[in-house]
């Protein structure tokens, strides 16, 4: 039986493995919280250096390129820019001690009443980071709520009350996000070197017509998908989560 529509936390933290991840898989919901108090953070597991089908792109231009990005996009979102970068090479993130850490000390930190993450048991899943990053989160859960684990770190331990997880084969709460749809596009709009690898838009090069019909049909593949998810809870919008509260 499927849920809907969790109070509005204070504060939600939103990790994904790569900049433009959590705008594909929470924005809308990020930004219906934020417009009604809730502090959002972002934290970003790898530095995005291999995000571009160029091969003369030089890596360490897309590493600032997709950092200013990722800050632009969670203003256009209702956050204040303020995004956690970890770093972690492009394609090679591990879901280890050192990144676990990293992400308990986060939560620690920022003290999030939900976090959101990819869900790490999705099948078929082919991209390496969004796999480990969906465990960095489960397990940096686990790791930050309890005393024991990692005591060197600043802040006292943290205890979620909810996780949702975007991208679950097995969805199970649906967030309505109907009146926040053009805010999750201008968000991923902010992630122009995403524009023609990821969201199959021109950049113009082929004509201004062109580019226009691509942005057309990417904006509609991604309305018909929030309508094919809140459609059966009566939304006009909606995105999906596998809900997990007992944290």
């Amino acid at each position: 039986m499927s849920t809907t529509n969790l109070d509005t936390p204070g504060r939600a933290l939103a990790v994904g493995a790569h900049p433009d991840d959590v705008e594909f898989g929470c924005g809308g919901t990020l930004a219906k919280w934020a417009a009604d108090g809730c502090e959002i953070f972002h934290l970003v597991c790898t530095d995005g250096s291999r995000g571009s089908w160029d091969p003369d792109q030089d890596p360490a231009e897309l590493v600032s390129l997709r950092q200013q990005e990722q800050r632009a996009a969670s203003r256009a979102l209702g956050g204040k820019g303020e995004v956690v970068f970890l770093g972690w090479p492009d394609g090679e993130l591990e879901a280890g001690l050192r990144q676990r850490w990293q992400i308990a000390a986060a939560i620690r930190k920022l003290r999030p009443d939900v976090v959101l993450g990819h869900d790490p048991w999705k099948r078929y899943r082919l991209h390496p980071d969004h796999r480990n990053a969906g465990f960095l989160v489960t397990d940096g859960i686990v790791a930050a709520r309890d005393p024991l684990f990692f005591p060197e770190t600043d802040a006292p331990p943290h205890r979620p009350s909810a996780l949702l997880l975007f991208e679950a084969d097995e969805a199970d709460h649906v967030e309505d996000v109907t009146d926040w749809v053009d805010a999750k596009l201008a968000a991923l709009l902010e992630h122009r070197s995403q524009l023609r690898s990821t969201m199959h838009i021109s950049d113009g090069s082929q004509g201004e017509a062109a580019a226009e019909r691509e942005r057309e049909a990417f904006e509609e593949r991604l309305r018909t998908r929030l309508s094919d998810a809140g459609a059966p809870h009566g939304f006009d919008a909606g995105e999906a989560f596998k809900l997990i509260e007992r944290l």
